[in-house]
């Protein structure tokens, strides 16, 4: 027996499990302090009362002999598949049920995609970065290259014409809230093209993109549906990050020359998934349904608000501290720089023992995240108000 030694090429500690072990110690040492959290991208607000109503309602389904389902269908339920596709529909793109596999995490999605690839294939990702594109990789042992994401471009790289195989892109970013622009996303989609490779677009964050000249699917893009594959997540959309549902969007277009032939991905991510995955429970694809239906859509609508309104106020005090950041009008997340040109750890540290506040450092991401932090506007409003104050009064 062997194992895989790609690990060892892995980080010793996963950055949340670091930042875990730091909060740990830290009230260890001052026990009873009231911290504010506003690191981990975990949102607050409670499912609202279409999503909890249809959770009930499937649950007293399984407990009636004539209603009762065992093994969902492997794609997902047709009626999760409609209503998503409907959901697209209403921002413009069409996408058709059948090119939509529903899955229990867009972060296990993005991590399995890489299954359909071979090794040989050269991935490109974007630093700062969510661990999962580049550790995922790692562990198969890929070659990757870097593409660095800076102050300079705005956080918003662009393709520089290296040959690459896959490509990763997430937009709005996790973690810089950056969003591209339709006709940035243009410019990667042709680059996809020449280059006949293929970009896996993280689309987690979409619902908080309120303005409609800017894209919140791949898929508005012309050419997209031959070398892309996207990754959704009811997570941050409805609060689903205790419930699991997400799903990805492979075209029938999508196709791949291999030995004097054409293979379908989306037939080789269908068959990735019924043999490794037995699917998502039918109570939790009727609360994603329900998360789609009028009556939903209106209520998340509210949680969206709440949690926008959050990320406004951190913006406005980024602003009046005359700290450069991104992300925060259209993203859950707010990256700022950290003042006097203090280290990531060492500005964490500072804002948990003096301010009590936990943040993500930006270092965690990547070699370009080093020098900045990313806060969260997954809280409650009085909290994240007293954040702010706490950091003006550290840093006024």
């Amino acid at each position: 027996m062997r194992i895989n030694r790609n690990y060892q090429a892995l980080p010793k500690n996963y950055l949340f499990a670091e930042i875990d072990a730091r909060v740990t110690a830290f009230l260890k040492e001052y026990p009873g302090t009231e911290l504010i959290r506003m690191g981990i991208g975990d949102v607050t607000r409670p499912l609202p009362p279409a999503i909890t109503g249809a959770l009930h309602a499937a649950v007293d389904e399984m407990g009636d002999a004539a209603a009762f389902r065992g093994y969902p269908p492997y794609e997902g339920y047709d009626f999760l598949r409609n209503a998503i596709a409907s959901y697209y529909a209403d921002f413009g793109v069409n996408i058709r049920p059948d090119e939509i596999v529903v899955s229990d995490g867009a972060k296990s999605d993005t991590g399995n995609l890489v299954d359909l690839f071979a090794r040989e294939n050269t991935v490109l990702i974007c630093d700062p970065v969510y661990p999962v594109y580049l550790d995922t990789n790692l562990m198969d042992g890929r070659k990757i290259e870097i593409l660095s994401a800076t102050k300079e471009n705005n956080f918003l790289p662009m393709p520089d014409g290296r040959d690459v195989d896959i490509i990763y892109l997430c937009s709005p970013n996790n973690p810089t809230g950056a969003v591209y622009s339709k006709e940035q996303l243009s410019v990667w989609v042709d680059y996809a093209l020449e280059k006949h490779a293929v970009i896996i677009f993280d689309a987690a964050y979409e619902a908080f993109v309120s303005d409609p000249s800017l894209p919140r699917s791949i898929f508005a893009v012309d050419g997209a549906r031959e070398c892309a594959i996207e990754c959704a997540s009811f997570s941050k959309t409805a609060g689903f990050t205790g419930v699991r549902l997400s799903y990805t969007v492979v075209p029938d277009e999508l196709k791949v020359p291999e030995d004097g032939r054409e293979v379908s991905l989306r037939q080789m991510w269908v068959k990735r998934q019924s043999t490794k995955l037995n699917g998502v429970a039918y109570i939790i694809q009727r609360a994603g349904e329900a998360a789609f239906s009028a009556e939903g859509r209106v209520q998340l609508r509210r949680n969206l608000a709440h949690y926008k309104e959050n990320a406004f106020v951190i913006s406005q005090t980024m602003r009046k501290l005359g700290l450069y950041f991104t992300g925060g009008t259209h993203s859950p997340y707010i990256w700022f720089e950290c003042p006097d040109h203090q280290n990531s750890w060492d500005f964490f540290d500072a804002l948990l023992r003096q301010s009590h506040i936990v943040c993500t450092p930006g270092a965690g991401f990547g070699r370009c995240g080093e020098g900045f932090i990313r806060l969260t506007s997954f809280g409650g409003a009085q909290q994240t108000r007293e954040a702010m104050e706490r950091l003006k009064a550290l840093l006024g």
